[in-house]
């Protein structure tokens, strides 16, 4: 334990501190760090070495005709077709989502005018009902 402490006292010396305004500095132990240096350098050399050896090598491809059958201009001139198309096609599209959408709107619309319907019929029920309640009773009042 004696030797501990004279190794806690060691590294102590060597971080000393100093006090500035209401900050404590303290300086960094020159062998800790050191040894740091040193770890980090050995596994930078080792990654480095690593690299080299499991670097891949030359690629060899036996050259091909590539494009299919068609001549340039023939690929051009598709592109520029698909390119025309796909407007009318976007437009297309567009059209088919505002239908799509005041169609939904419109469904939804219909079901709340069936609702309202369906609660105008009950009420409509209801007061036919007390109505009839109403001369029931002015009936039986009479007699």
């Amino acid at each position: 334990s004696k030797e501990e402490q004279s190794g806690q006292e060691s590294v102590y010396q060597q971080q000393q501190e100093q006090y500035v305004s209401p900050y404590v500095l303290i300086t960094p132990n020159e062998t800790r760090r050191n040894q740091l240096q040193q770890i980090a350098k050995k596994e930078l050399d080792d990654l480095e070495r690593w690299k080299e050896e499991h670097r891949p090598g030359p690629i060899n491809l036996v050259p091909q005709r590539l494009g299919g059958k068609e001549s340039e201009a023939q690929a051009r001139q598709k592109q520029q077709m698909m390119l025309m198309q796909s407007k009318y096609q976007q437009k297309h599209k567009r059209e088919e989502y505002v239908k799509a959408k005041k169609a939904a709107e419109e469904a939804e619309i219909l079901k709340k005018k069936a609702i309202q319907r369906e609660k105008a019929e009950r009420l409509e029920v209801k007061k036919r009902q007390q109505e009839m309640q109403r001369r029931e009773m002015f009936l039986e009042d009479q007699y």
